[in-house]
């Protein structure tokens, strides 16, 4: 099929590039005349591929097509005209020339916002879906029959920009080929567009950006992120225009406390703090804004508008002076119509596009080996030198933010002030759950309430999963050398080391560990992990395979081992900051982000483990944690087609449903840690001491919530007495209490439900005909104490036998089928099945059951 393609801009360029991939022939290009000297990107690429360009400055003129112009388009012969980007008013001759018609891209879904600025009145209206169409186009005004529309979510935050990026761009592309597809296969649906609901309202213009302050703050957000980047909602304010833009309608934590910004006709008055500019909508909520345009021009950070100019400018060394240099002659190539760049030259006033900021951005990420540099950076700094200033400041390292804030919980314990996140991590920030909903999150030592943590909700995961793809594919992580990322994995290896009695006090607050245990081996393990795979980075790579020795070829195959992108990961509540560790290490190494769901019930050492990332200096996006259920996140995570691999450890049932949504929704890579059950079988000629030091520690390590414990106990008769009796007493020895007491063996059980389920399983046992020798209800305490060497843990995780306070074990096998169990020796052996105790003191809690075939 001939094709003409009528439009500009990156997404015109893409469009083309992607029809020729699916082999049409493109008979002509037509865009936009050149302007000061610059070709658009869609005729450039053309030329490049000998593609006819044409740029007529008009197609009509006094409402009449220009008969010269309509003769060069028909001399082409095009079947089908398509306009993805089009900004010029096409005749009624040139569209419906083609035997197929012309088909046109429409940023809103038709017929909800008509007009050239649909997408502004789109987050300007509160929309909560958005999307693009491609229609047929007519002589009406976006009017025309519908062929193919997507949708998306409105994010509570999303600017054009944002939107744009995000879904507009990369799908539209696909949806304008995938209507030519549809059209080569007689396939293409005409759906006339009903004029219920349909809306036009004009094209934002400066003048009519005017902020109205009588409404509520939600109302004002949209209007300014609305109107965000152009033409910018402004209002006046010291005896200037102030534009605004970067609004945030998330402002938990904040606190209006900074120099009052006095507002015409606004509610109440600004405030201008260390996070931005804070401001009222009538109904008292507040939103945020980031960044302030001066009436020159200058763009500000909103929270530097009381500061006045910068005097302290940076001297440069040898080396960024020849950065500078190189910087310049970029400029130049921008700004052909500049003579010279000089410092005061202003790279908006020099006749740059929004297009030109994206080349500038890209040019000296290349020239400085990725620096982390965004769009944002050149309207902050639109003159060379401020531009330079920055540049350097970025590549010094001293353009760091002031510490993200956190509202933080605060308790004194274990003789430390502890300071634990409770929201959710998104993109690099702590922020509240959709509707800011939250649970409680429980101390096992006494039941006591420790916070509320945010509880996140299907859209906070499409959030999160957003956030690590944009940092998979646009952002730092995927552009620093695998050595760099080594270093940032062994910096933070080393903030977890030097915060590691937080991280274990956490630890024993939120999951019961005791705390010596913690130190060593919650904490230290996680430490360790992430010091192995941080020395990884570097030393991932393929192989050569000679697949053919005949020669003169001798030919060879060459792998590459790439990133697979965002992974979903998790975690069980046995230990919570190791297994983080564990999965989140490898996953960082190999170059990927992720997004991290914790248990429920043990979230805060993962949140912890947040702002540590933060301070190690992990770009923005590639790591996310979010609480939450695993039916709500845990599904999502699986269901979600951004996400390419889910690491999951838990329950043999729950992991062939992850594995079934993995492979439905988009044929996701899946990693495994199911239940299982490990025998230890004990004979005759042991060494009895030895042996049950050794049952005794494969069953009650980390109270039993062990994934590796040895969930059943084979005894060779002969011994069997001898051996419980040993048990018992070494049992009696064991302290049970506090988790941050020193000489504390043994804590409370993770959480209710894994106590009543202990509880459960001795009360099975007596129903079955075991013989019940001690214990088998709860210590006499408050919260989650009891003692049990039962097998693994009820929410699917595979644990040992023994389980100690706080924890549910799921059973491996019930009393009668032990009756079954197969011996490897021809010598008699008997299972003993050591069950939770009920003690008068916090030493006194074994005993055992036991049963004889």
């Amino acid at each position: 099929m001939k094709i003409a393609v009528i439009g500009q801009s990156l997404f015109g360029q893409e469009v083309y590039c992607h029809l020729r991939k699916e082999g049409y022939e493109v008979v002509g290009v037509f865009t936009v005349p050149d302007k000061n000297g610059k070709a658009d990107p869609l005729g450039l690429e053309a030329e490049k591929d000998g593609v006819p360009v044409f740029k007529f400055p008009r197609w009509r003129e006094k409402g009449q097509a220009l008969p010269d112009v309509v003769a060069k388009y028909q001399a082409l012969g095009a079947e089908l005209n398509v306009l993805p980007f089009c900004s010029q008013f096409i005749p009624m001759e040139v569209i419906n020339a083609p035997r197929h018609g012309s088909i046109i891209y429409h940023p809103s879904l038709l017929p909800r916002h008509r007009g050239a600025s649909a997408i502004n009145w789109t987050l300007i209206h509160g929309d909560k879906k958005g999307g693009f169409t491609v229609f047929w186009a007519d002589d009406g005004l976006d009017t025309g029959d519908l062929l193919l529309q997507r949708e998306c979510e409105i994010l509570p935050d999303d600017t054009v920009s944002t939107l744009y990026n995000r879904f507009l761009f990369p799908e539209g592309i696909k949806g304008m080929v995938q209507a030519v597809r549809l059209i080569a296969e007689g396939r293409a649906p005409r759906v006339p567009q009903p004029e219920e609901g349909a809306t036009y309202e004009g094209i934002q213009k400066k003048e009519t950006a005017k902020i109205n302050w009588e409404q509520p703050a939600e109302a004002i957000h949209n209007w300014i992120r609305g109107n965000d980047k152009v033409p910018g909602a402004w209002t006046e304010a010291c005896g200037q225009k102030l534009t605004f833009f970067n609004s945030m309608l998330n402002t938990a934590g904040l606190v209006p406390e900074g120099e009052a910004l006095p507002i015409p006709g606004a509610h109440r008055p600004g405030v201008v703090t260390k996070a931005g500019l804070i401001l009222f909508g009538n109904d008292d909520r507040m939103l945020l804004v980031k960044n302030i345009q001066l009436e020159d021009g200058k763009m500000i950070p909103a929270s530097h508008f009381f500061r006045g100019e910068d005097s302290s400018a940076l001297e440069l060394t040898e080396a960024e002076l020849v950065t500078m240099e190189a910087v310049r002659s970029a400029w130049k190539r921008i700004l052909p119509n500049v003579l010279e760049v000089e410092d005061s030259t202003d790279f908006f006033k020099s006749g740059a596009a929004s297009v030109d900021v994206v080349r500038l951005v890209e040019e000296v990420k290349e020239l400085c080996d990725g620096v982390e540099l965004e769009n944002e950076d050149v309207y902050m700094a639109t003159t060379f030198k401020d531009f330079i200033q920055l540049l350097v400041r970025k590549l010094r390292g001293d353009d760091k933010e002031s510490e993200c804030i956190i509202d933080y919980v605060e308790m004194t314990v274990n003789k430390l002030t502890l300071r634990m996140p409770h929201q959710l991590f998104i993109g690099g920030t702590f922020v509240d759950a959709e509707g800011a909903k939250t649970y409680e999150t429980i101390n096992p030592t006494d039941g006591s309430v420790i916070c509320q943590v945010s509880l996140a909700q299907v859209s906070d995961v499409d959030k999160a999963v957003a956030a690590a793809k944009d940092a998979f594919e646009n952002g730092l992580w995927g552009k620093i050398s695998a050595r760099d990322r080594g270093r940032l994995l062994y910096r933070l290896a080393d903030l977890m080391e030097q915060h590691q009695e937080e991280l274990a006090t956490i630890e024993a607050l939120d999951a019961g560990a005791v705390y010596t245990l913690a130190l060593k081996t919650h904490v230290g393990m996680s430490i360790q992990t992430f010091r192995y795979f941080a020395g990884w980075c570097d030393k991932i790579q393929g192989s050569t395979i000679p697949i053919n020795q005949a020669r003169p070829n001798r030919n060879l195959t060459l792998t590459r081992k790439e990133p697979i992108g965002v992974c979903g990961i998790v975690i069980p509540w046995n230990y919570p900051l190791m297994m983080l560790s564990w999965k989140t290490a490898a996953c960082l190494a190999a170059g990927n982000t992720v997004v991290i769901k914790p248990a429920q019930v043990t979230p805060l050492t993962a949140l912890k483990f947040a702002e540590l990332t933060l301070k190690a200096g992990i770009p923005k996006g590639v790591i996310n944690i979010l609480p939450g259920s695993g039916s709500l996140v845990g599904q999502r995570l699986s269901d979600h087609p951004d996400v390419r691999k889910i690491g999951f450890t838990g329950s043999t049932e729950v992991g062939k449903h992850i594995m079934k949504s993995c492979a439905l929704s988009n044929v996701k890579k899946v990693s495994l840690e199911l239940g299982g059950k490990s025998p230890l079988i004990i004979f005759a000629d042991c060494d009895l001491s030895k042996a049950v030091q050794m049952g005794m520690s494969s069953v009650f390590f980390n109270k039993g919530e062990n994934c590796i414990a040895a969930g059943r106990l084979f005894i060779e008769d002969s011994i069997h007495d001898q051996f419980v009796q040993k048990v018992v007493e070494e049992v009696k020895k064991m302290k049970i209490g506090n988790p941050l007491d020193r000489d504390t063996n043994h804590g409370p059980q993770n959480h209710q439900a894994h106590l009543r389920k202990l509880i459960e399983y001795c009360q099975r046992g007596v129903k079955e005909g075991a013989t019940l020798v001690c214990g088998g209800n709860q210590v006499p305490r408050p919260a989650t104490w009891t003692l049990c060497c039962l097998g693994p843990t009820p929410q699917n995780l595979a644990w040992p036998l023994a389980s100690s306070p706080g924890t549910l074990a799921r059973p491996c096998t019930s009393v009668t089928s032990w009756r079954q169990a197969p011996c490897s020796s021809t010598r008699t052996t008997r299972p003993t099945w050591l069950l939770p105790s009920e003690a008068s003191s916090s030493l006194d809690l074994a005993k055992t059951w036991e049963r004889r075939p």
